[in-house]
């Protein structure tokens, strides 16, 4: 079995979102290379991807960063935790990028909730010279609407029912090998998970979810009514859509019309759900890749 170890970044900054919430940056890969901005899904963390993003490490300049609740970010009030509060967040993140590690047109690659969350700044993207965004939850591939909210909603009951607290991490571990939303994860993706999405109880003995259950469920129950189709006319910005596989229960589509999915040239990653990424991250890794080169940007 592999073992996934994160390396320690370049360097790192912390810039503060309105509220005085902290948000940790990181800066890993080639910083001569171009620049690439990571995130992730609801209730995850950016190193959960590190099977992905270190593949690009040796290419390109790579700067991740979680969400509010999430990850390495210390704990925040779950009343902000939000798609509007994130974008607001983001808009800090990105200058900050720009303050701490110096001005460079950069490409946003995100996934599911962050991939939700860009589109929803004005104008949508932020300021990226490119946006790919993997699998992001706009339309279900039963072609109704609706489904999406019915989803969100079972996986809200799903997360407030989640166990926080661990007492050890092999505990975490062996739940999220039983578990059927990750059943396709790589080799050694388990453990990476337990050592990404799980941090020491603060004054306590052992070990509990960096996003707690309410937050990601809060997110979830509110997803709905930002799950809507851009406008190709308004995308200022080449866009790449990689999907999971559309016969998967767990996958979605940018669109649900033949104009809406050429508009951001859409791809999708065969035998694969929506955690595509850490499902097959070699895969991931080569379509964005070309895409970068058609667009000069890599």
């Amino acid at each position: 079995m592999r073992r996934w170890h994160v390396p320690e970044p370049l360097a790192c900054a912390e810039v503060r979102a309105v509220d005085g919430t902290r948000i940790l940056l990181r800066r890993h890969g080639n910083m001569d290379g171009p620049r690439l901005v990571l995130s992730h899904g609801n209730g995850l963390a950016v190193d959960l991807y590190y099977p992905f993003w270190s593949l690009l490490a040796g290419r390109f300049d790579l700067v991740v960063y979680d969400f509010r609740n999430h990850g390495r970010n210390p704990p925040s009030p779950s009343s902000s935790h939000n798609v509007a509060a994130f974008a607001s967040d983001n808009e800090r993140v990105f200058a900050g990028v720009a303050r701490h590690f110096g001005p460079k047109p950069w490409t946003g690659v995100f996934h599911s909730l962050s991939a939700v969350t860009i589109l929803h700044h004005d104008p949508p993207g932020a300021g990226a010279s490119a946006l790919l965004l993997f699998d992001p939850p706009i339309f279900p591939t039963s072609g109704e609407p609706l489904d999406i909210d019915l989803l969100c909603r079972r996986f809200s009951r799903i997360a407030l029912k989640r166990r926080a607290r661990f007492e050890r991490r092999s505990q975490f571990v062996e739940l999220v090998r039983r578990s059927p939303l990750f059943r396709r994860m790589i080799p050694g993706g388990p453990e990476l998970a337990a050592r990404t999405l799980l941090r020491p109880v603060d004054g306590g003995n052992g070990f509990e979810l960096c996003c707690p259950p309410e937050c990601e469920a809060r997110v979830n129950d509110y997803l709905f009514a930002y799950t809507v189709e851009p406008d190709a006319d308004d995308l200022p910005c080449p866009v790449k859509v990689i999907g999971a596989d559309p016969t998967s229960w767990f996958s979605f589509l940018p669109s649900m019309t033949a104009g809406g999915v050429t508009a951001v040239d859409y791809d999708f990653v065969p035998d694969t759900t929506h955690y595509l990424q850490i499902e097959k991250p070699d895969e991931c890794a080569a379509l964005l890749v070309r895409f970068l080169e058609r667009h000069r940007l890599a």
